[in-house]
This record gives structure tokens, sequence and C-alpha cells, in this order.
């Protein structure tokens, strides 16, 4: 009878080595090996006779995955439509965002429409999901409901009588096999709870959405090979402080991998926004300086949200540069093109950055915008309050045309705004009679136009040191 073998498994990335060592050589994580039990056999073992399948050519009638809508519209626009068959989903956010609120009505919406919708939960007791959904007014949903860890109980259960529509596994963390000689929630675990769980959705045809924990810097927690062997990833994200949550998709077999969902949390949950540029700019502050606002894309979705920045005097040798919701090494390139191309001597400056109601934003676009708002607080000037910006700044100090200017530009319109500051490339493109357009070539035409509403500050002398 052949033993198995042991192995040290890295808890951070999943890499197996023979020995323990205090240092993970794959990630470079430490104190993350821990010894668990191989899945495979040692020594020699004769290999199993394979299975002859059909082989078919590239020509023929492709036909488009049959979907399944969950009854949330924000959560069928990030899945490409709904729930495909047999597929598996990946959902992970922080303790508390509300995947489990979500979850829990989206079961209910698909329950109340006549499909069998199942909901498995390895962290709570029955009783507590039975409260949340008395909370949330979703006692009435035939939502089936237990509280089971055991992988292999769960699919012997699922297998009997119709098999469900939709099968949630809260969470996959807490999820064991038999097949796996380890404790629960380790490495080995998690992929082998996982691929069973797989396997179940592709031969039944059931739709399985596993809710993952993230670790302290927003990373989903478990091996990584999980995310690749799942159909989709989402990330369910948002600032405790605010009561917006972003569903976005980071992997996605069925559809787009750039859309968005925006929900609202209230004391009744998740409350679909089907407008979110409106709820964004709800509690815009007006006339104030170091304001503006930011026409994007999310997706197919056009988007606007308001970039502030405070400009103000340092009293540190290093001035501060504080970013949330954008990418800090953009901001760091824009001040570098202020000061080289415009003139702009913001060195004896603290420059703080923020992207208003939790909204993180990627794109490029965002860059005239974020400068727009820097020169508007260093020159104590408020931007014009109808306006929007978008556009990408170069290293030469030239203004880049970005993709999707009709759609930006028809949002802005649609609430209210009267002209657009954009690229001078992207006249063409733009259409809206609704809108001003007023182009730039180049930031430093926009730093003269807003440094002459206002008077400058006068920049802080750098610090001297005594002898």
């Amino acid at each position: 009878m052949s033993k198995r073998h042991l192995a040290f498994v890295c808890q951070n990335c999943g890499a197996a080595a023979s020995r323990w060592q205090g240092r993970c050589e794959a990630c470079g994580e430490w104190n993350s090996l821990t010894e668990e039990g191989g899945d495979k056999p040692v020594g020699p073992r004769k290999p199993a006779k394979g299975r002859l399948f059909k082989l078919e050519p590239l020509t023929g009638e492709a036909k488009d995955a049959p979907r399944l809508p969950s009854g949330l519209s924000e959560l069928d626009r990030v899945t490409g439509g709904g729930f495909v068959r047999g597929s598996v989903i990946l959902m992970a956010g922080d303790p508390g965002i509300g995947k489990s609120t979500l979850l829990i009505q989206a079961s209910a919406a698909l329950a109340r429409a006549g499909h069998r919708a199942v909901y498995i939960s390895g962290e709570e007791a029955a009783a507590q999901v039975r409260l949340r959904a008395e909370r949330l007014g979703l006692s009435d949903a035939p939502v089936e409901l237990a509280s089971e860890t055991s992988v292999e109980d769960i699919i012997a259960t699922l297998s009997e009588g119709k098999v469900p529509r939709l099968i949630i596994i809260d969470s996959i963390q807490t999820m064991w096999t038999d097949a796996v000689e380890s404790a629960p929630g380790t490495v080995t675990q998690v992929r082998g709870a996982a691929q069973t769980l797989i396997r179940f959705a592709k031969r039944s045809g059931a739709a399985v959405i596993l809710v993952g924990h993230v670790t302290k810097d927003g990373q989903i927690a478990g091996p990584r090979v999980v995310e690749h062997m799942v159909d989709a990833v989402l990330s369910f994200e948002g600032e405790g402080s605010h009561q917006f949550r972003i569903l976005r998709a980071v992997k996605n077999r069925f559809g787009p991998t750039d859309e968005i969902g925006v929900f609202e949390m209230t004391g009744a949950g998740l409350r679909e926004v089907s407008n979110p540029s409106e709820l964004f700019l709800s509690e815009r502050d007006l006339g104030s300086p170091g304001t503006a606002v930011f026409a994007g894309m999310e997706g197919t979705r056009p988007l606007l949200v308001e970039i502030q920045a405070l400009v103000a005097p340092t009293s540190l040798g290093t001035p501060r540069r504080a970013v949330v919701g954008w990418d800090s090494s953009r901001l760091a390139m824009v001040l570098a093109v202020l000061e080289a191309h415009c003139g702009v001597k913001l060195g004896g400056y603290d420059v703080y950055l923020n992207v208003a109601g939790g909204m993180r934003i990627n794109e490029p676009a965002a860059d005239l915008a974020a400068a727009a708002a820097l020169i508007s607080s260093l020159a104590n000037s408020p931007l014009p309050a109808d306006a929007v910006y978008f556009g990408e700044v170069s290293l030469s100090g030239a203004i880049r045309p970005v993709s999707h200017s009709p759609a930006r530009l028809k949002e802005a319109a649609k609430l209210g705004f009267a002209r657009a500051v954009m690229p001078e490339a992207a006249r063409g493109e733009a259409g809206d009679p609704a809108i001003r357009f007023m182009t730039v070539g180049q930031l430093s035409g926009l730093v003269a136009d807003i440094a002459a509403l206002g008077k400058p500050r006068p920049v802080a002398e750098p610090r001297r040191k005594d002898g």
C-alpha cells in the first residue's frame, strides 16, 4: 500500500516545498509554510486507461450560452446578462461589505421566479441567515437553506431531486473534502473543495457562486489557482463609511471584464443604482476651489465623479503626496508635467487628491480633471460648476484624446452640464449640441486659463538648516 507524502505548502501563494523554511521562495512571504498531507501517493502507479472522446471541427454553428437572469439588473450587467448554466463564479470582498446580503437577495429573486435556489452557509448557522432574510423582507422566498461544510455531503444532497439552478457556497474557505488530508481553510483544502464543486457544476448544469475571503491588502485569499479554475471573478468593493458599493468583474469568460454594478447600502438591503453619476454628485460642494467633475467610463457605462484636490504649504522637509481612489504613480506624473512644462512649482506644497464617494478610477482619461483640480486649489480659483473634464496628459504636456467621447458628453448633458473641457483631437467625435466644447491641446493652456481667474498663493520657501 502506497503512503501519502507530506509537503509544506505556502498559505499565501500555494507553492509547495519538500521541507519547512521560514520564507517562501515563490512569493517571499515569511512564516507561511505549513505541513499538509499531499493528495497524491508516493511511488509508481499504473496509469489508468483513458476513454475516447469526440473531436469537432472549428466550423459549425456557434450558440450563445444560455443565461439565467438573476433578477438584479446591476448584477446581470456585471456577469454579462445573467448566470450561465454550469458556470462557477468566485465573489470576494472585505468582511461586512455586503456579499451575503447581495447573494441572498439574488437567490430570493430567482426562487420567487420559480427556480430552485440553494444557499449553503459554512460560516453562519441557518438561524442567522433566516434573521438576515427577515430583516430584508425575504422570508417568504422559497430559498433552500443549510449550514454545512462537507463538500461530499453537499453534493450528495444537491444531487437528489431537481437540479438547482443556483447554488451559493458561503464561503469556500470553510469547505473541506475527504479527498485531501489537511485542515479546512488551508491552500490544499480550498483547492480540492473548489475543484470538486466545479466538477459538480459542469456535470449538473447548476450555476455555483463561491464566496471568498480577502487578505489585508485586498487580494483574494487562498491559492491563485482557484481564480484560474473558475469562470468569473467578481470583486465587491466599497468603503465602510460610504453607502456606495461597487461590484466589478475582474475575470469573466462569458462577458465583459470592465463593467461595474453600483449599489447603495440601506437598512432594507442593497438597492440598485440606475444612475450612478447623479448619486456620486449628489453631495457636491459647488463653488469650492480644488474640485473638478470627471466624465469617465466604466465598461460601456459613462460615469461622472468629482475629483477633489488640496494643495497646502508644507511644514516638512519632504512634501506629502496622498491619493485616495486614484493611482499614485499617475499623480506623480501629472505633478512632474506641471512643473516641467507649465512652470508650476509644487515642491513646497503638500498635495492631497481624493475621488469622492469611495469610487476608484483606473483610466488615464482622469489626468486632465486631476490637473484642473490641482491648479484650482493652488490658484484658489473655483472651476466652472457646469463643466466636465476628461483627457490624458502626456509627458510632453500635450492632451491626448480618449475613447468614448460622445458617451461621456451625452451623460454630462443629461445631468445638466453645459460645457466640456476635452482634448483638441476629440472635437470631431463630439456631436452633442447641448454641450459647449472647450478644447485644449497643451496642459499649459489650461493652467493659464485657471490661473487667470484667481490669485496664486505664494510659493512656500524651502526650510533652511541652521549652520
